[in-house]
């Protein structure tokens, strides 16, 4: 039986490889494809989106323009 869309998704989405733009914590968390893609000015401002959510007392953050092109395309 062949996987649907979904499924197909999601098994690419957990051979990606995660981590940290920069501190853990601090930063965010993308595929290596994406941290790779992106600016060291565009990372930053990822960052201070992330710090200024979770000082605002939210536990997530929308991604920037930057980040969500470069999620899409990894």
């Amino acid at each position: 039986m062949p996987l649907k869309k979904s499924q197909k998704s999601l098994k690419k989405w957990t051979k990606q490889k995660w981590d940290y733009t920069g501190k853990k914590g601090k930063s965010r968390y993308l595929p290596k494809a994406a941290r790779d893609s992106l600016t060291k000015g565009e990372k930053a401002a990822g960052s201070r989106a992330k710090n200024k959510a979770t000082k605002a007392g939210k536990q997530k953050a929308k991604y920037t323009k930057a980040e969500k092109r470069a999620v899409k395309r990894a």
